[in-house]
């Protein structure tokens, strides 16, 4: 049987590392800083502090869809493994802690391998570690990288009947309209023909509970928000200081989106590897767009992107959804 760590505990054989070089990560960053809004993107929030502040956050009441979307995964899941079959290769995209990936393991008949793909290669590691140790017949085959970009899957020994893609937590609606249907695009050419998508998708709701859920009483997402300036003067030495900064959340009906900022509290210059970028007071970073769909808006992005919906699964209340689609 295939041992995820070697006995130094160092990186596994079977980890394909294609993370970003840290001059790439800088490049993208300064460039975000120096267009107008100025933007950092999402996937810079998720080094190992803040995977770990992300996981504090899934644990929050006000934070509806971790809890919302492991209820429909829980009370659903013999009708959706069914649906994915046996005998396949699920590929999850920022894979993270990996809770809601063990109610699919747990059920699923004789899934082929397992390939988490996480952008922050220490997080990924550990929680590629627990899971090969909890199912040590499962091949367990990480994927350090941007999975908005393209690489090539790792195969496992024995040949899956298909491919199925997971991607939960709503993380689609961190992508712009145009990027979700192009990440969309590749994901179906990813699996191939007869491949598969499990996807969780974020309805829309009133603007009280939306909002409630980006701005907690006790601060965690302030501080995963405001983590990405630490992350950025940890790695590249910068000179940004946070205290001069204040995480701002809002919905804006008309793009249908909770809009994430980081807002300037002062005039300011502050300094990258030798630029200098200015801020007026109250000039924002944009950190977050989370758009939420309608269940026939998603199956439109679908419908374009190669992609029918097959089945869906919503809770109670109608706040988020769990979609099965196939390739078309």
């Amino acid at each position: 049987m295939h041992s995820y760590l070697e006995p130094d505990g160092d990186a596994p054989q079977s980890l394909r590392d294609l993370e970003p070089s840290q001059e790439a990560v800088r490049r993208e960053i300064l460039h975000g800083l120096l267009e107008h809004p100025k933007r950092i993107a999402p996937k810079f929030f998720y080094d190992e502090t803040g995977c770990k502040l992300f996981d504090e956050i899934c644990q929050l009441n006000e934070y509806y869809p971790t809890r919302t979307e492991t209820g429909i995964l829980e009370g659903n899941i013999q009708e959706i493994c069914a649906a994915l079959g046996p005998e396949c290769r699920v590929v999850e995209f920022g894979s993270g802690s990996g809770v809601k990936t063990r109610i699919l393991l747990d059920h699923l008949f004789s899934p082929a391998a397992y390939v988490p793909v996480e952008i922050a290669r220490a997080y990924l590691l550990q929680c590629a570690a627990r899971l090969a140790r909890s199912y040590p017949e499962l091949r367990v085959l990480p994927v350090c990288a941007d999975y908005t970009t393209d690489f090539v899957l790792p195969e496992p020994p024995v040949p899956a009947r298909r491919t199925v893609a997971f991607f939960p937590g709503s993380t689609i609606g961190n992508l712009e309209p145009a990027e979700a249907e192009r990440f969309l695009r590749r994901i179906a050419a990813m699996c191939g023909e007869g491949g598969g998508l499990l996807i969780g998708v974020d309805l829309k709701k009133d603007r009280d509970t939306l909002e409630r859920a980006y701005n907690d009483s006790r601060g965690v997402t302030a501080a995963f928000n405001l983590n990405v300036l630490a992350r950025i003067n940890r790695t590249f030495n910068a000179r940004i200081p946070r205290k001069t900064f204040r995480h701002h959340a809002f919905y804006n009906e008309g793009p249908g989106r909770i809009e994430m900022h980081l807002v300037s509290r002062v005039a300011q210059t502050v300094q990258l590897n030798g630029a200098n970028i200015t801020f007026e007071r109250g000039e924002p970073i944009v950190t977050e767009h989370s758009y939420k769909y309608t269940l026939d808006g998603f199956a439109e992005l679908a419908a374009r992107s190669g992609w029918v919906v097959q089945k869906h699964w919503v809770d109670a209340h109608q706040w988020f959804s769990v979609q099965y689609l196939v390739t078309r």
